[in-house]
This record gives C-alpha cells, sequence and structure tokens, in this order.
C-alpha cells in the first residue's frame, strides 16, 4: 500500500492540478462571462471526454507493454515499444484532430446545443480539437515516465503548466476580453508547455527511455502489441464517453438552466473524479511490473490495497458531494444564479451517494488491462455506455432532469458488477498457471 501511495500521490496531485485550472477556465468564465458562457463551455464536455479520454487512454495502453518490459527487466524490447508507441501516438494524433475539427458542427449538432449558446460552443471546442496533438504529446511523454516508476517528474510539470493557465486565463479573458475563446487557447498553450518540458526531461535525464538506431527497427509483432494495448484502452474511454454523450444530449434537450446546472455539477464531477485515475493508474502500473516479474503475491496485495485506497476515498468525496455541492458551486455561478446552483447541488448530491462505488470499478478495470486483458476491460465500458444510455433513453422524457441525476450511478454500479467478476476470474487462472 505505502508503495502505491508513494507512486500515485504525485499522479493525483497532477490530476487534481489538472482539474484545477479546467475549473479555473469554469470559475472565470461563469464570474465573469455569466451562466450561458459556461453553460457553452461545460456543453462539450462529454464530446471532450469523449475525444481526449480516447488519446489519453491510448497513451496509457502504449505505456503498458512499456511497463511490463521495465518490470521484467527486458529494456532493449522496452525501447521498441517506445518507439512504436510513439509512431501510432502521431497517427492517433493526425487522425484526431482531422475528424474532430471537419466535424465539429455535426458534433454539436449532435449534442443538442441550444441555439443561444451555438456559436460560443463552437468558437471553444474548435481550439480545443486544434490542440489535440499538445495533448498526446504530454500524455504519451507522461505515461513513458510512469512506466519506469517516475509519477514525480509530470507532476511538477503539471504545477508549472497549471499556474501558466490561471494567468493566460486571466490575461485572455479579462485583459484581452477573449471570451470563451481565451480559456480555450489557455489550456492549450499550457499542455504544449507541459509536453515540451516532458520531452526535454527525458533527453537530458533519463537515457533508459533513449532510443538508438536498432530500437526504431520496424517489427509487426511488437506494433501489434502495440496497438492491442493502446487502442483498445482508449476506446474503453471513448465507448465510456458515448454514453455520456448520449447523457448530455438529453440533458441540453432540457434547456439552458439544466446545461448551466449540468456543466457546473460535472466540473465539480472531474475535480472529486480526478483520485481516482491516481490510484487506479498507480495500481494498475504496480500490477503490470509484478506480472512482468511474475510476482503473483504482490499483484495480489495489489490489487486488494488499490481497492481500499479508492473505497476509502470514495466514501468521504461522496460525503462532501452530499453536504457541500451547493456552495462548492458558488465557485462558478454568482449566488443570484439560485435555480442554476439548486441543479448543480442536486445533480452532486445524488451521484455522492454511489460516489464510493467508483473506487471499485476504476481500480478493477485500470487492473484487468494492467494485466494485459485490454479487451475484457472495454467490455467494461461497452456495459458502462449502455447503461447510462438505456437509462437517460428512456427515463429523461418522462422524468427530465430527475432521470439525468441518477444516471452515472446506474452505469457506476453496472460496469462494477462485470469488472470485480472478470478481474476476480483472472486472478485465479494467474495462480493455477503459476503453480
Amino acid at each position: 500500500m505505502s508503495l502505491i501511495l508513494k507512486f500515485s500521490l504525485p499522479l493525483l496531485a497532477a490530476n487534481l492540478l489538472q482539474q484545477v485550472y479546467s475549473l479555473v477556465d469554469a470559475a472565470i468564465v461563469g464570474q465573469t462571462l455569466g451562466a450561458d458562457a459556461l453553460g457553452a463551455v461545460g456543453a462539450t464536455s462529454s464530446v471532450q471526454f469523449l475525444v481526449l479520454g480516447f488519446c489519453m487512454g491510448a497513451c496509457v495502453g502504449f505505456g503498458i507493454p512499456v511497463a511490463q518490459k521495465f518490470g521484467a527487466h527486458d529494456l532493449d524490447t522496452m525501447r521498441s515499444y517506445i518507439f512504436h508507441g510513439a509512431v501510432w501516438a502521431v497517427v492517433v494524433a493526425l487522425v484526431a484532430t482531422a475528424a474532430t475539427v471537419i466535424g465539429c458542427h455535426g458534433i454539436l449538432y449532435i449534442l443538442q446545443t441550444p441555439s443561444d449558446i451555438y456559436q460560443e460552443t463552437y468558437n471553444y471546442i474548435i481550439v480545443i480539437f486544434i490542440g489535440i496533438p499538445f495533448t498526446i504529446l504530454y500524455n504519451y511523454l507522461a505515461s513513458m515516465l510512469r512506466a519506469v516508476g517516475d509519477s514525480r517528474t509530470p507532476f511538477i510539470f503539471v504545477i508549472i503548466s497549471s499556474g501558466l493557465n490561471i494567468v493566460l486565463d486571466l490575461v485572455f479573458i479579462i485583459n484581452l476580453h477573449l471570451g470563451v475563446v481565451g480559456a480555450a487557447v489557455a489550456t492549450v498553450i499550457s499542455q504544449a508547455f507541459s509536453a515540451v518540458l516532458c520531452l526535454i526531461t527525458i533527453l537530458k535525464k533519463f537515457p533508459v527511455l533513449h532510443l538508438s538506431k536498432e530500437d526504431r527497427i520496424w517489427r509487426k509483432d511488437i506494433s501489434k502489441v502495440s496497438l492491442s494495448m493502446g487502442i483498445p484502452t482508449g476506446f474503453q474511454m471513448s465507448i465510456i464517453a458515448i454514453g455520456s454523450m448520449v447523457m448530455q444530449s438529453a440533458n441540453n434537450s432540457l434547456g439552458t438552466l439544466y446545461v448551466s446546472g449540468f456543466a457546473t455539477g460535472t466540473k465539480i464531477k472531474g475535480l472529486a473524479l480526478a483520485p481516482f485515475d491516481a490510484f487506479a493508474t498507480g495500481t494498475s502500473t504496480f500490477v503490470s511490473q509484478n506480472y512482468g516479474a511474475g510476482n503473483t503475491k504482490r499483484i495480489k496485495l495489489g490489487i486488494r490495497d488499490g481497492m481500499i485506497i479508492g473505497t476509502i476515498y470514495g466514501i468521504g468525496m461522496g460525503l462532501f458531494l452530499i453536504f457541500f455541492g451547493y456552495r462548492f458551486s458558488t465557485l462558478f455561478i454568482g449566488t443570484d444564479e439560485v435555480q442554476v446552483l439548486m441543479e448543480s447541488a442536486k445533480y452532486l448530491r445524488c451521484m455522492g451517494y454511489f460516489f464510493c462505488m467508483l473506487g471499485i470499478l476504476v481500480v478493477s478495470r485500470t487492473t484487468i488491462q494492467g494485466l494485459g486483458h485490454a479487451g475484457l476491460s472495454v467490455f467494461s465500458g461497452v456495459i458502462e455506455m449502455i447503461a447510462r444510455s438505456i437509462t437517460a433513453i428512456t427515463f429523461v422524457p418522462k422524468f427530465g432532469y430527475d432521470a439525468i441525476v441518477w444516471t452515472d450511478q446506474t452505469a457506476w454500479c453496472t460496469a462494477m458488477i462485470y469488472s470485480t467478476i472478470v478481474l476476480y476470474i483472472l486472478v485465479k487462472k494467474m495462480d493455477k498457471e503459476r503453480n
């Protein structure tokens, strides 16, 4: 547990800081430009999760075989995986950027973006899409550093980029009056800056990650494994996001009031979810390295302790969302917007009742990835997508926002049941094979 926590805490801090500068965007936009502008920024949160989630998930997946080979002390094969992962990361960046920029209007139409905030929404999200290559560059390099046990360096760079983002927000939005576009530009520049810092650090301080001419030889077997880990892991995030898009589309159809309330709540949810990702990534990396080393006992201990950490956090944060959701929402919306604040608090309160379930779900799902079963992990995302979509499509037309606030929880519980059963079976099978 101490090793997982030691590795996870810098990652946790980095995730929180990334959420912080997302929250700073929302706070400055909401407090200076109003609830409609905040709705414009939040109206695309699900599609950002879809696209950026795929990109970040793919980078995490490309790092799994790197961590396994590092744990097995097979550094030559490890560097070959680094090369092939980098090639496929470039491909993902080009395809994702082109597809989203060209299809941006269609995406907003599918999301049923309200007409009164459509143009501002488009102006914001198109800049985010243009910055996708920088997002991928940072996440790929950070994934390589974490694969060899360094979660501290990416954390330091996120601190720097978060501070830069806050400064640029103030300059672009308040001083230069660029509106929501300024918030998007600040985010992209900050992401690019952190990526460049990661690259310089790897070149200067991490020779184990440097590639020789022999490492850059194309190998079909290595390429196949990289794709089999990266693309399914990316799709897992995107599949979950598809359900979120269905949910957001249903919510957008309810009007600007609910768009703004939901946008405020999802910003806070993003911050609350960040520790889960950190604990899960720490557990998955620990499991991957010990899987490469063939240490079954430590794998089981890592899974147990990761779930304990995630569950304890989920209980604590769930109570916070239940009792302080309204007060926290006032950071993003003025206190005169009472109805928006009430809808945000309602969403957070209902989510808090089931928040501890996420600790088990996220840790079990990422551990399945760490054991090399990306396809089984993807199916967990499929189950979550189906549950979220069915709930939104079936119940929102009849019950409105009252159905929206319970949609996430239905998806979490359904996927958690599947993931824990699959992980139990995999561990039992691994025990038999190695004993």
